[in-house]
């Protein structure tokens, strides 16, 4: 084992969810003792969605949905705490806005990152959380963590906690790998600089959601000279509702509300309300978009090619390009674009703790889908024989609600497990 310190809690993971509970672990008091924490990321430095930090793109939530003002308004590491510490606070109220510059938050994200550096440890993949050795009750677990090369000796950290927040990996469409001329949109940015000086004429975005249209747009506006096709299946974007009485969906006592509902009430509202975040669009934007695709046709000038009720069939590749052969499905017609780049705006998969748990696993308890079960603090329900706690955030959609993944209630999130845990270890 890494060194004799057993932590009171180990994180797996370092974004938004779990620098939420690092803030608020340092907030709270557990009797006067500090809450012994180290966080584990992957990445080599703090990041959050860098490939689509696309120059003049804005958040989708309030700034008062930070890290802290949900829980704490007057906490030190506020988005307006942040504002002041750079000399913005005025310029910013001047906007008359409650959504940022996305670039700005990421700022803002990494401005309280940085407070918690000590704490963290870049570079570094939990590969394995196992019982510790010894007798049958589990009182903590070991950590595996490998940092940096693939081929690195693991190193182990002993934990009385462990709080599993690794987002999600980018979702590909079946049998297609990424390559220079396939991407992932979260890699949009890079990708995007390294395939310019070629000058390509011609790009393919599939994909329907958020990420999809802001794809077109910028390759649109940046590439003043190349053919963009959106493809998707539907006769065009549709736009999200966030609408007032929807949002409450997203409140907190909305969580109790979905925990305590039976199945099938679970999945009426999912049903009811998924176009609140999945495969929606803001309407500015698409109005945006639609406004650009009509001055083409008016122009005769057209760059932007919408295939709508359409979807991929096929990639190939030739020399220095690809042949992106699409359906339409109304008739099952073919097209087949010649392109430089095919960018898959395809969403993300979440992580399952699951993949992480090995020996543990027999001890948790799991639904009919095979889905952890979770109590309402977000602790895996095991046996008897698991004194330690097992905490997964951002994975409990099914049983806490649509917002279990996004920022709307990461503040309140971090701190009902930071008192949780604070008391329990006080």
């Amino acid at each position: 084992m890494d060194g004799g310190e057993v932590l009171d809690v180990a994180g797996v993971g370092f974004g938004p969810a779990n620098l939420a509970l690092a803030i608020a672990l340092d907030e709270f008091d557990s009797a006067g003792r500090a809450v012994t924490a180290r966080f584990f990321e992957a990445q080599k430095r703090f990041g959050w969605h860098r490939g689509m930090l696309i120059e003049g793109a804005t958040m989708q939530v309030s700034f008062l949905k930070d890290l802290v003002t949900m829980r704490n308004p007057t906490s030190r590491f506020s988005f307006l705490s942040f504002l002041h510490s750079r000399g913005r606070m005025v310029d910013f109220a001047n906007t008359q806005t409650f959504f940022p510059l996305r670039v700005e938050f990421h700022e803002y994200l990494s401005w309280a990152a940085e407070q918690f550096e000590k704490h963290v440890s870049y570079r570094s993949e939990v590969t394995e959380i196992r019982p510790t050795a010894g007798t049958g009750v589990v009182e903590s677990v070991d950590v595996s963590v490998r940092t940096g090369a693939l081929d690195a000796v693991p190193q182990v950290h002993r934990a009385r906690n462990v709080v599993i927040a690794a987002g999600g990996r980018p979702r590909m469409p079946a049998g297609l790998p990424e390559s220079e001329r396939i991407w992932h949109s979260s890699r949009l940015l890079d990708r995007a600089d390294a395939i310019a000086a070629s000058k390509p004429s011609s790009f393919v975005v599939l994909g329907s959601g958020q990420s999809a249209a802001e794809c077109v747009d910028y390759l649109h506006g940046q590439f003043k000279h190349a053919q963009v096709h959106s493809v998707h299946s539907r006769y065009g974007y549709s736009a999200a509702d966030d609408s007032a009485f929807t949002n409450t969906i997203f409140n907190p006592e909305a969580v109790d509300h979905h925990f305590q509902a039976p199945e099938s009430v679970r999945k009426s509202l999912y049903g009811y309300h998924a176009n609140t975040n999945y495969s929606v669009v803001d309407e500015d934007l698409i109005r945006h978009l639609y406004q650009t695709s009509y001055l083409e046709s008016v122009t005769g000038r057209r760059r932007l090619n919408v295939h709508n009720v359409s979807r991929l069939v096929e990639v190939t590749r030739t020399d220095d390009r690809l042949n992106v052969v699409i359906e339409f499905l109304s008739d099952g017609s073919t097209t087949t674009i010649e392109a430089d780049a095919l960018v898959c705006a395809t969403g993300y998969v979440r992580a399952d703790p699951k993949s992480l748990l090995g020996d543990l696993l027999p001890r948790c308890r799991q639904d009919g889908q095979g889905r952890l079960l979770l109590d309402r603090n977000r602790r895996v329900v095991t046996d008897e024989s698991v004194k330690c706690g097992i905490y997964a955030l951002g994975y409990g959609e099914h049983s806490h609600g649509l917002s279990e993944s996004l920022l709307s209630l990461t503040a309140v999130r971090a701190g009902e497990l930071a008192e949780v845990l604070t008391k329990e270890l006080a």
